[in-house]
């Protein structure tokens, strides 16, 4: 047996104009007298911004002036948590829609300026930005909001529908864009390793200084990628002497050096310097540590003289039970 679903939907549906299109969303447009927020589809079809930065971005724009709207703030009040709140933040800040400035109060207390702009396009056309003043809400009727944004036929208002009286709005005020610069907020990134020396040898003998040399400035034959200046060379020259000193023949250093460039190489003398310092191998052991462990000596076997049975001692002679026998007849 199917079971129902209350829908009330389809019913409506009989009161859309035609034509109905024969796929996609049909939408179902009911005028607004009060509680509406004018939403630019420059912004809610956005071809750039994330969902989440226009949802972070309509939502905003729908606030009363005087809302917190921080990162925290929209945490506490939305599930997507402080890591997209604020990545759609600052996909905002980039597109021209958030300001965010550091301001000075009194006492000596800084406190973080929000400006969201509704039109950031007009902005950039005119040259000026409108003064900051509060929040205005539309009472206009809904048919002309759908016809202008939404493009869906027009309905026609019902005639009780009286709308609120609207309230004002302050005379934008010219203000160069400069004076107000957006702040953007650093991005967290994982704190950096210090940087391991360079491999240093024990003894920088000149043999071992002009073998490093010559085969540094030899690697470009090798690979046209690792052109070096004489400073690298210079740089690098304790790093390869390190290796020369541990036994490292010049071919199984090159392979290591040259080995799946990257494409391009920026900076070659930054690559040697790490592959030299993090492949660095491990000198060569001598002929005293390949040597086998000498083992523990190994009591020998006797037979006994007695029961002819085999018996460990370095000494000939009875086992153990032959000689408690001739103990106990004694």
């Amino acid at each position: 047996m199917d079971t129902q679903h209350d829908n009330a939907l389809p019913p409506a549906l009989a009161g859309i104009p035609a034509p109905v299109p024969p796929s996609g969303v049909v939408h179902l447009v009911i005028p607004h007298t009060s509680r509406f927020t004018v939403v630019g589809n420059h912004l809610a079809q956005h071809a750039d911004l994330s969902l989440v930065a226009i949802g972070v971005g309509v939502h905003i724009q729908s606030l009363p002036a005087g809302t917190e709207v921080g990162i925290k703030a929209l945490a506490a009040r939305f599930p997507e948590g402080e890591v997209k709140i604020a990545r759609a933040l600052r996909e905002l800040e980039a597109h021209g829609y958030l300001s965010r400035t550091r301001v000075r109060l009194t006492k000596g207390r800084v406190a973080t300026r929000t400006v969201f702009c509704n039109q950031p396009g007009a902005v950039l056309r005119g040259g000026v930005v409108p003064v900051v003043g509060p929040a205005v809400r539309s009472t206009a009727p809904a048919p002309t909001l759908v016809r202008e944004h939404a493009h869906v036929p027009e309905p026609v208002p019902e005639p009780t529908a009286v709308p609120e009286e609207p309230q004002p709005v302050p005379e934008p005020v010219p203000v160069p864009e400069a004076a107000r610069p957006p702040v953007r907020l650093p991005l967290r990134t994982a704190p950096t390793q210090p940087r391991r020396p360079l491999p240093h040898p024990q003894t920088l003998t000149p043999e071992l200084r002009q073998a490093a040399s010559a085969f540094l400035a030899d690697l470009r034959r090798h690979a046209e990628e690792l052109v070096l200046s004489e400073e690298g060379v210079e740089e690098l020259v304790p790093g390869v002497a390190a290796w020369l000193e541990r036994d490292a023949t010049t071919d199984v250093i090159r392979r290591a050096l040259t080995a799946d460039l990257p494409k391009p190489l920026k900076h070659p003398a930054r690559l040697l310097r790490h592959r030299l310092t993090a492949l660095l191998p491990p000198p060569l052991p001598g002929v005293h540590d390949l040597a086998q462990p000498c083992r523990a000596p190994v009591t020998p076997f006797q037979t006994c003289d007695g029961c002819e049975r085999a018996f460990r001692s370095h000494d000939p002679g009875h086992c153990r039970d032959c000689r408690a026998q001739y103990w106990e007849a004694a």
